[in-house]
């Protein structure tokens, strides 16, 4: 990591979950349900405090605290507080879980949360998916996608990357067979892109979009991309580029995108905000101010309403 991550939610100072959690039960006991006291509560405590006041819940009233949030909210602002909820990497799961049941498949949130995460990140998911799901996720991707894009999965779910690996020679050959493989031939081969992005550390793949500049005689990396690949394939490989440059920019950009044009995909919104919440928001909430020329807050109060908008904010911080 490149930078300093700064998170928006911390740990709470002077918790005591038996406390939270019996504010929480009566902000949902009886008629009506204090939305607010939920919000000051769950979007001000870490994750950890948060599974402190889950077993409090239970522990004090007999009760799951999640049933109850669930049986009292409604619509968007239930899946922001839920998803608070949960273990952040079971939260990753059930993200990918939801991209992939019933019919069609949402290949932008897959390739939003595969594409984006190192070998340890996803040696977790790959271990949390099957334990939560009783499917392997590389089986489940596969039988979802198709082709080139299904090789790339494959490839980052199995943790091929060599992480910490830095070599210029290397750096120049890889250089050379992404040109090959395509600017430098009829058609492209896709499996040459697919190992080089899916082996070399994000240090190295630096180094071999230097190279490739070189030698394509000054075109971008993104550039050739864009003229060679397409279709999922493209947007996982330049997920990646995105990555390796620039994570932070990699998700203010999601962000922007989901709130862009008509409507808004919340879906997105709400798994970027709650998911980095306690990694890289408050970078992320820069970034997005300096690229956009508006700030975040600005961004998230035009696009949503009522609750759901309050516990968006809450997360994100005025500061």
């Amino acid at each position: 990591m490149d930078y300093i991550p700064e998170p928006t939610i911390r740990p709470f100072p002077d918790f005591n979950a038996v406390e939270d959690a019996t504010l929480l039960r009566k902000a949902m006991k009886g008629f009506g349900t204090d939305e607010q006291a939920i919000i000051d509560i769950l979007c001000n405590r870490s994750n950890s405090q948060r599974q402190q006041i889950k077993e409090a819940f239970t522990r004090e009233f007999g009760r799951d605290l999640i049933a109850d949030l669930k049986s009292e909210l409604g619509g968007k602002f239930e899946d922001v507080i839920v998803g608070l909820m949960d273990p952040p990497v079971e939260y990753m799961c059930n993200q990918l879980h939801k991209a992939m049941e019933g019919m069609g498949t949402d290949e932008a949130t897959i390739v939003e949360i595969v594409c984006s995460r190192n070998n340890r990140e996803i040696k977790e998911i790959v271990d949390t998916y099957e334990r939560l799901h009783n499917r392997p996720l590389a089986e489940h991707l596969c039988s979802e996608t198709e082709s080139s894009f299904r090789r790339l999965l494959t490839l980052l779910v199995t943790g091929v990357r060599e992480e910490f690996n830095v070599d210029s020679d290397k750096a120049r050959e890889d250089a050379q067979s992404l040109y090959d493989a395509g600017e430098g031939k009829w058609g492209t081969d896709e499996e040459v892109f697919n190992k080089v992005f899916t082996h070399s550390s994000h240090a190295q793949l630096r180094l071999v979009f230097q190279e490739y500049k070189s030698i394509s005689g000054g075109k971008c990396i993104e550039e050739s991309l864009r003229s060679e690949l397409s279709g999922e394939l493209l947007d996982g490989i330049m997920a990646i580029v995105e990555c390796v440059q620039d994570k932070v920019l990699f998700y203010a950009n999601r962000l922007h995108k989901a709130m862009e044009g008509l409507g808004t995909n919340d879906v997105t919104l709400i798994r970027i905000i709650v998911s980095r919440s306690e990694i890289d928001l408050a970078n992320i909430k820069r970034a997005y101010e300096k690229i956009y020329n508006k700030t975040l807050i600005s961004a998230v109060k035009s696009e949503t309403s009522g609750d759901y908008k309050r516990a968006l904010l809450s997360i994100i911080g005025d500061a």
